[in-house]
């Protein structure tokens, strides 16, 4: 029997325990490092299962004494010095089906939910985890096993119902730097009267989440409870999905994800369409930018994703409008979170200075929204949002939503380092990398340090002379300053040439 002991360690969406190597148990039991435990409460069923790390020093826990991490301490709901026991886990037994896919084998309904639930139950390590994860991103997903594991995520948590008939969302799959259109489209579509309770994710392989940037300006770990309290008066929300438990095993695969740099094809729709089904969606706009450095690079490419998320959606009885947007370069001035929420509030001010391609794409993507309001006619979306912005209402209502959610009190402290990458010749900016720009930004330090990222100065189409400012790299860290100027000096995000390139307006391909 062992006293239970709260450790302050965060590991990340996993459970660890941690034993004393003079503890009895550790040689009685056959323990070692990197097992698995069950931890039971005098209860024939285990409370938890975790995997067990060893301490040598009494000072951090004594021989009888069982520590456990601050996720696995909550996941147990005791007191500190409870008696527990531990014993030896069970391997889970859906191991066999990610060996089936590790294999190349097709997997079935009942295999997808047996391993999402033994993940849920965290019955497997991070290193079993990222096996599926690879699993699935080599051998690929057919689309019915993309359904299985969005059924078996949705599944894995709460589902909400907002009680109306059609309530709206949107989603932009990712890898274009900037790209915080989602916080100028929800408040323009709640100031219209249209349901859309937003729940976003954090950044997986990005400087920023929509969820880091809203969490500038306002709180956005809310509970269902008062997820329901703001979207009943305001119409809207913006908040982290994570907090509400929907699809919480889509957020403990982001956990593996995010550090392996992973978005395969199969798991990012299984991952999209989970959260939004668990969130109550009906109609959903999803944005998938083409660019020669975003995630999706040709217009086929673009196309067949566009037809895996409707058949998915169809599945579901969820209606899906699919757009394809220019991916060509990064959107508005900002790439990371602090610097992305100021230019999201100059376009909801109407500023003068507000980057005038997220103000576009942002009416064009709440126009096609709007539309989906059986008494707004087609074609008619784009400026009714244009006239909800111009008149101050979606700022309006953005700021009482941000009030409602709990307004962020402390400012974002001045950036103590900062590094402005020039030009080394003269002409037009024909193309910019969006991947080099986002790991500049990410090197940074964004978003974890939300004052770090990049401001561009230079968009594609402008003129510039040798030596002018291209972007400027803010770092809150000597460290992670140093990484990300020697990253930027290496790579050339900026293709300059001496003609200017064909000027587009075409935000939908």
């Amino acid at each position: 029997m062992l006293r239970v002991k709260a450790l302050a360690i965060d590991t990340l969406q996993e459970n660890v325990a941690y034993l004393h190597r003079d503890c009895p148990l550790y040689s009685i039991e056959g323990l070692q490092a990197l097992m698995k435990i069950e931890v039971f409460c005098q209860t024939k069923q285990p409370a938890i299962v975790a995997v067990l790390n060893i301490v040598d020093d009494t000072k951090i826990l004594d021989i009888d004494e069982l520590g456990l991490s601050s996720q696995a301490f909550k996941q147990l709901a005791k007191k500190n010095g409870s008696i527990v026991s531990i014993a030896p886990a069970k391997p889970p037994r859906s191991l066999t089906a990610v060996h089936k896919k590790i294999s190349g084998e097709a997997l079935n309904k009942d295999e997808f939910q047996q391993i999402c639930q033994d993940i849920l139950q965290s019955r497997y390590s991070k290193m079993e985890i990222a096996a599926f994860l690879v699993a699935c991103s080599h051998s690929g997903l057919e689309r019915e096993e993309i359904f299985f594991l969005t059924k078996a995520m949705v599944e894995s948590g709460e589902r909400l119902n907002w009680g109306e008939s059609i309530v709206v969302d949107k989603h932009c799959i990712g890898g274009i730097p900037g790209n915080r259109t989602t916080m100028i489209v929800m408040p323009i579509i709640a100031a219209h009267g249209m349901l859309m309770p937003k729940t976003s994710s954090r950044a997986i392989t990005s400087p920023a989440g929509t969820a880091d940037t809203m969490e500038v300006l306002a709180q956005v770990e809310l509970s269902i409870q008062q997820m329901q309290a703001v979207v009943q008066q305001h119409k809207g929300m913006l908040t982290w999905g994570g907090t509400a438990k929907l699809a919480p095993v889509d957020d403990m695969l982001i956990s593996v994800e995010r550090p392996l740099s992973m978005d395969s094809t199969g798991q990012m729709v299984a991952s999209i369409l989970s959260k939004k089904i668990a969130a109550g969606s009906t109609h959903l706009l999803i944005d998938i930018p083409v660019g020669p450095s975003a995630k999706v690079h040709h217009n086929q490419q673009a196309l067949k994703l566009r037809k895996l998320f409707e058949y998915i959606g169809d599945l579901f009885g969820l209606y899906i409008d699919v757009v394809i947007s220019d991916g060509s370069q990064p959107i508005g001035n900002g790439v990371g979170p602090a610097l992305e929420a100021r230019d999201v509030q100059l376009v909801l001010q109407n500023d003068p200075k507000a980057p005038f391609d997220l103000r576009e794409k942002s009416l064009r993507l709440a126009g096609r929204i709007l539309e989906f309001d059986p008494d707004v006619r087609g074609g008619q979306g784009y400026i009714l949002a244009r006239d909800i912005l111009e008149s101050g209402r979606a700022d309006e209502k953005m700021q009482a939503i941000i009030n409602a959610q709990g307004k962020q009190t402390s400012a974002i402290s001045q950036v103590p380092f900062q590094f402005a990458v020039c030009a080394k010749t003269s002409g037009f900016v024909q193309a910019i990398d969006n991947l080099i720009i986002a790991t500049t930004a990410s090197l940074a330090g964004a978003p974890t340090d939300k004052r770090a990222g990049i401001d561009l100065i230079k968009k594609v189409h402008d003129k510039v002379n040798q030596g002018d400012t291209l972007f400027i790299i803010y770092a809150g860290y000597k460290s992670e300053f140093d990484f990300a100027t020697d990253y930027a000096k290496r790579n050339n995000a900026y293709h300059i040439s001496k003609s200017k390139p064909q000027q587009q307006d075409n935000y939908f391909i």
